[in-house]
C-alpha cells in the first residue's frame, strides 16, 4: 500500500485545481471574480464582463466551485459568485514556494542576466 506523503497530498490538490481552470473561459470566469473583490458578481454581471453567458456560464461555474476555486451564495433571487481567495492564494504559493531551489545561480543574477 502507498503511503501518501503532505508533499504528493498537495500535489494532489494542485493538480485538480489546475485542472478547473484548464478552460480559457474558466479562467477568465477566476480572473473576473479575483478583479471584482470580496463582494463577488451576480451571475449576470458575471456573464457580461466575461461573455460566457447560459448554461456554459453555470457549467464552468460549477467546476471552479468543485474545485473549491469561487464560492456561490444566494441572495434573494440571485446567485452572487466570488473567488475563494484562500484556496487561489494557496495554488500561486504551491507554485512559488520551492521557487529556484535547485538553482546553481542566485536568483537575482538569472533576473537581471
Amino acid at each position: 500500500m502507498k503511503i501518501i506523503s503532505t508533499d504528493d497530498l498537495s500535489l494532489t490538490l494542485a493538480a485538480t485545481s489546475f485542472a478547473a481552470l484548464g478552460s480559457e473561459q474558466r479562467l477568465s470566469v477566476l480572473r473576473a471574480l479575483v478583479r471584482a473583490g470580496p463582494e463577488g458578481l451576480s451571475i449576470g454581471n458575471l456573464g457580461s464582463r466575461t461573455g460566457v453567458t447560459g448554461s456554459t456560464l453555470t457549467h464552468h461555474v460549477k467546476i471552479l466551485a468543485q474545485a473549491g476555486m469561487i464560492e456561490q451564495v444566494r441572495r434573494g433571487r440571485s446567485i452572487i459568485c466570488a473567488a475563494a481567495y484562500d484556496p487561489v492564494s494557496h495554488l500561486s504559493k504551491f507554485l512559488l514556494t520551492e521557487c529556484c531551489a535547485d538553482s546553481t545561480t542566485l536568483y537575482e543574477n538569472h533576473e537581471h542576466g
